[in-house]
């Protein structure tokens, strides 16, 4: 059984990261922003993982791990400041929040 070769991985991987990096560029709606965020995380996941098949170390599977639970926390935090910036502005538009006052 043939394998994939490892350049596939990171050519879909630069692909994720740059629609990622697009996103969070081009978008002003803070749910999207952090959408890209997640893909441009995940695509580096990605590549950790191929050269970890590929050199046969664990230690790029260990660091995604990690990556995973920070991406978790920070997605927790992001969405918390999203709904509470939604309850006051009633706007996720980042243009739209030039100001964090009380």
């Amino acid at each position: 059984m043939q394998s994939v070769p490892t350049v596939y991985y990171v050519a879909l991987s630069a692909i994720l990261f740059t629609l990622g990096v697009l996103g969070v560029l081009l978008r002003r709606n803070a749910l999207i922003i952090f959408m890209s965020i997640e893909l441009m995380l995940n695509s580096a996941n990605l590549v950790f993982v191929a050269f970890a098949r590929e050199f046969g170390q664990q230690a790029g599977q260990v660091f995604v791990f990690f990556v995973m639970t920070v991406a978790a926390a920070e997605v927790a935090v992001g969405l918390a400041l999203i709904v509470t910036i939604f309850r006051a502005k009633r706007s996720i538009n980042v243009d739209d929040i030039n100001q964090l006052k009380g």
